[in-house]
């Protein structure tokens, strides 16, 4: 019996909560189209036949702006440190930067084996893929190197079986019915604002929190949900509520409907917008949200 930590490191972007969410065949990472989606780690529970697999996503590495970013970037970091195979995840139609370089300089700090998962293959063109793959393996000595794809599942089976391959003996740390460590009122908060995030215009995501302000499960059958979307400044409120609340309408239609689905009963869910200068810097309000801070 196998049993151990398969962590998600990248660049934003870069496809690591749509891999997530296709291993453990159940959405757990919101996703958008937006870099810095992810902003704390999500974990998932997998068991194969002879194993029992945690897998970790991480937020995009990137250069902190904010506090809020500085937290984000530890938490990916840290969670590379304690596991034991980290899985590299580059978006292969994505052209290499300083980024990417300053990735492969923090994975020699680390002693687990790292795997090359050259995601979004299926945007490149089968002739350009060679010359990525073997840029890589000069810049770091990757244990494998596999070119995949989260989307259309090419060669996620490889990735799995060779995430096996490098796992520890052991026994299941987890149940059989554990799935993940998120609670019920984070997941909800990461509902809305990816829809949040899928409605409203680029200027928005970096600048843009919800905080559950009530989670209310007295009522058989239904859930009641009071939510607070935080905008930085005057002028991004009007875009999340739209011309006569059309947006945020939008928002919360979008947002019950994906609710429903994960609770399997009604929800009710209330929206609110917020001004909040500077929230990205406040201690307390990104401990309330779900991002821890340096202990």
């Amino acid at each position: 019996m196998k049993c151990g930590f398969v962590s998600f490191l990248g660049r934003p972007n870069a496809g690591k909560s749509t891999l997530l969410n296709l291993i453990v065949g159940q959405k757990l990472a919101i996703v958008s189209d937006k870099p810095q989606t992810t902003r704390t780690r999500v974990v998932g529970v997998k068991n194969y036949a002879d194993a029992q697999v945690v897998f970790v996503d991480t937020p995009g590495v990137h250069k902190p702006t904010h506090r809020m970013n500085v937290r984000m970037v530890d938490a990916a970091l840290e969670a590379m440190r304690e596991v034991d195979v980290v899985a590299l995840v580059v978006d292969a139609s994505a052209k290499p930067g300083p980024g990417d370089r300053h990735l492969l300089s923090v994975l020699k700090e680390i002693k687990a084996p790292v795997i090359l998962a050259l995601n979004k293959v299926d945007l490149v063109s089968k002739p350009k893929l060679l010359p990525i793959l073997d840029q890589y393996s000069r810049a770091y000595s990757f244990v494998e190197l596999v070119p995949a794809s989260a989307v259309d599942g090419t060669n996620v089976d490889t990735l799995e079986a060779l995430f096996l391959k490098y796992l520890p003996e052991g026994v299941p740390l987890y149940p059989p019915d554990y799935l993940t460590d998120q609670t019920e009122r984070f997941f909800a908060a990461e509902v809305v604002r990816e829809q949040v995030l899928q409605l409203t215009h680029d200027e928005l995501p970096f600048s843009t929190a919800v905080v559950v302000d009530s989670f209310d499960e007295s009522e058989p059958g239904l859930v009641k949900l009071y939510c607070t979307i935080l905008v930085e400044r005057e002028s991004q409120k009007p875009i999340v509520v739209g011309k006569a609340g059309s947006m945020i309408k939008a928002i919360g239609t979008a947002a019950r409907l994906g609710l429903e689905e994960h609770f399997g009963q009604r929800v009710f869910l209330d929206l609110h917008v917020k001004v909040k200068s500077e929230w990205r810097d406040d201690n307390r309000l990104l401990d309330q949200i779900g991002l821890p801070g340096r202990s």
